[in-house]
């Protein structure tokens, strides 16, 4: 009796294609171990995953680092695009209720925005030179601007521009300290006088009491 051959078909294409998805590939294969650089005493140079025992020259070839200094490197990547076309700047105050639902607002939906403070009569003055008012909170997005809160306002030009509705960031994500809109200047050293600046000069007057400001907000700020 004669026994039908037994045909060897080729490995279904299915089959095949699910191995090769489940390979992990050259790059990760190469950045998931050290790889080390070997220079023989004749010169030539390989690679290998195993240091050498004999003494010859190494170097070790790592993954590149990332940079912790840098805020834009621990956004996701989703977020990186719109965050550099239209950036987000909430100009805020101390005393301002207001500001602080519009920090909580930004907050909550996980839009990575800088803050400048206007506490001194000096920031004042920057802000009424950059929104030509000084009320506050005063938002930017991008070269938009937005002077009040408003939560609808807010949301709209925060979808218009493209910022995702929930939160991208991670839990560990650094988010910049609040700077003064308007530089510090630096304390005015002066120099001491001379013992014969001291005998032509006369004394230095007393300083003037201290002053009550009145009650009305001396920066010109409306809450």
């Amino acid at each position: 009796m004669n026994t039908p051959p037994v045909r060897r078909g080729r490995p279904h294409r299915l089959v095949a294609l699910l191995l090769a998805l489940s390979a992990p590939s050259l790059t990760q294969m190469t950045w998931a171990q050290t790889v080390y650089r070997i220079i023989a005493p004749d010169g030539s140079v390989t690679f290998s995953d195993t240091p050498p025992v004999n003494g010859a020259a190494t170097a070790t070839l790592s993954a590149p680092a990332k940079s912790s200094n840098n805020p834009a490197a621990a956004l996701p990547f989703a977020l990186r695009p719109v965050v550099s076309r239209y950036p987000v700047t909430l100009y805020t105050s101390s005393r301002c209720v207001p500001c602080n639902n519009g920090r909580d607002l930004l907050s909550r939906r996980g839009i990575p925005f800088t803050e400048k403070t206007v506490n001194t009569p000096e920031d004042a003055e920057a802000l009424l030179k950059l929104s030509g008012e000084t009320s506050l909170p005063f938002l930017t997005i991008g070269a938009q601007t937005v002077k009040g809160f408003s939560v609808v306002e807010w949301t709209q030009y925060l979808d218009a521009a493209g910022y995702p509705v929930q939160s991208l960031l991670p839990a560990n994500y650094p988010r910049p300290t609040a700077s003064p809109l308007a530089p510090v200047a630096p304390p005015v050293q002066t120099s001491s006088p001379t013992p014969a600046d001291s005998e032509t000069k006369p004394p230095p007057a007393a300083p003037n009491p201290p002053v009550t400001p009145p009650p009305t907000n001396p920066a010109r700020i409306r809450f």
